[in-house]
């Protein structure tokens, strides 16, 4: 059994969303939710994948150190 292309999405936002918040994946890894799918029932997909929020980050470039960095907000 393999996971899909998706569980591996899934698997790769756990990880940016621990990274961004500075916190344990353990707890987001815990809480998925797997099922067997596929036309021979050999992948896994992650029925509830983590959310990665933007709100409130802010992107600082290095191209001109002049510029004011770039707040991302909520549409």
């Amino acid at each position: 059994m393999k996971l899909s292309n998706q569980a591996v999405g899934a698997l790769m936002m756990a990880l940016q969303k621990s990274l961004m918040e500075q916190s344990d994946i353990v707890p987001v890894l815990m809480e998925m939710n797997f099922q067997v799918d596929g036309a021979s029932q050999s992948e896994l997909v992650v029925t509830n994948p983590p959310i990665v929020s933007l709100e409130g980050v802010t992107v600082q470039t290095n191209e001109d150190e002049d510029e004011e960095p770039i707040t991302l907000e909520e549409e």
